[in-house]
């Protein structure tokens, strides 16, 4: 699609802005992020391809293409921080109206990934340093870039080109929530290497703080960095963390923690925990007590569970998967995906249950016939 419109466009300015517009007017109907990416990897391409005639009038040019350097390294360092907060501060009195396309770029869910965890690799390093999120100009900075980009829609729809206000409180409350989460993970870590005469059984903490849950409902800033937390979590295969902070996510802001986005990126983790799942505690938590709990409203569910199970479905306990392909039976009503990954799963179980032993046939009743010399050849 990109390099369509990058041939249709050429150097066409005009043509260029025309197909933003369409861009903006199709993220306003749908609300799909992906026109947020189809117009950052446009201007990309124009970029590759050297055509500066419309580069040079893009005022986002340059924001975008440093941006565009930091999702490919996954981690916005201190120098290219620097650069993007004087691409923000040098908005001029008059031109706001840049912010709708700059909150457009920042949308993009590949831009939100790596803004989110920049922040959580920045959080890790204060708990290091002993200084509070109040405290760290980047951090600041990247919550400021988090707050634009999740504003988008309602920047371009309403029409009021205009920073949003960051809330004191995810900044006073909800971050060091999320770094006393990085020091109990440190605290036990250390406390499992002492010898075993020095330690009392010191068990993982196990209760979610009421304040993060409630965050995690009604923040949309703060959901989205606690949901790559728990994503960030799951790929350093850390079950206790990821059983802790797993029931926070059935009930969260606009339903973030069932969005294809996240599930997509949560299940392709979870695999990375696959002996796990021969555990009945750890299944009924994530399965009963997570993705069961939005199965039948909503399909994309249904259908990230199934296309799990047909990975892992040999790790799973022959009961609990029982259980499962029963709760995961689709409806009449269910959507032609479900039914085919529902018929793949039941199709894999099949071969995977041992075949009846074969009946011992009765011994033939007739007499083997007498074997004929043949005769010699001459």
């Amino acid at each position: 699609v990109v390099q369509k419109l990058t041939q249709m466009i050429g150097k066409n300015v005009k043509l260029y802005d025309m197909v933003l517009q369409f861009l903006r007017t199709l993220f306003l109907r749908t609300r799909n992020v992906h026109y947020c990416t189809l117009r950052a990897e446009l201007l990309m391409s124009l970029h590759d391809l050297e055509i500066s005639e419309i580069c040079a009038v893009d005022p986002c040019h340059k924001f975008t293409w440093c941006l565009d350097a930091c999702i490919r390294e996954k981690f916005v360092d201190n120098k290219r921080a620097r650069e993007l907060q004087g691409f923000l501060d040098g908005v001029k009195k008059g031109q706001e109206q840049v912010l709708g396309d700059l909150s457009m770029i920042l949308c993009d869910p590949f831009a939100i990934n790596t803004l989110a965890l920049s922040t959580i690799r920045h959080l890790q390093d204060l708990v290091g340093q002993d200084t509070l999120p109040r405290e760290s100009p980047d951090l600041l900075l990247l919550l400021r870039m988090l707050s634009l980009g999740q504003g988008a829609w309602d920047m371009i729809d309403s029409q009021v080109f205009k920073e949003p206000k960051m809330e004191v409180e995810l900044i006073t409350r909800f971050l060091p929530l999320l770094m006393s989460f990085v020091v109990d993970d440190h605290t036990f870590n250390v406390d499992q290497k002492l010898p075993s005469e020095e330690k009392g059984p010191v068990p993982y903490p196990s209760t979610i703080p009421e304040a993060f849950t409630k965050f995690l409902q009604e923040n949309r800033i703060a959901c989205e960095i606690g949901l790559y937390y728990i994503l960030h979590i799951t790929k350093q295969r850390n079950k206790n963390a990821f059983l802790r902070l797993l029931p926070a996510l059935v009930e969260t802001f606009s339903d973030l923690s069932f969005s294809d986005i996240f599930l997509h990126l949560l299940t392709g983790h979870l695999t990375l925990l696959g002996d796990e799942f021969a555990l009945e505690e750890f299944c009924t938590s994530l399965f009963d007590g997570f993705f069961l709990t939005a199965c039948s409203r909503k399909e994309n569910v249904h259908r990230h569970v199934l296309r799990l199970l047909l990975h892992l479905h040999h790790k799973v306990a022959p009961a609990k998967l029982e259980s499962l392909q029963k709760a995961l039976e689709p409806t009449k009503q269910g959507g032609e995906a479900v039914k085919e990954l529902y018929n793949q799963l039941t199709e894999k179980l099949e071969l995977r249950k041992p075949s009846p032993a074969e009946a011992t046939e009765p011994p033939s009743m007739e007499l083997p016939l007498p074997t004929v010399p043949t005769p010699a050849s001459r």
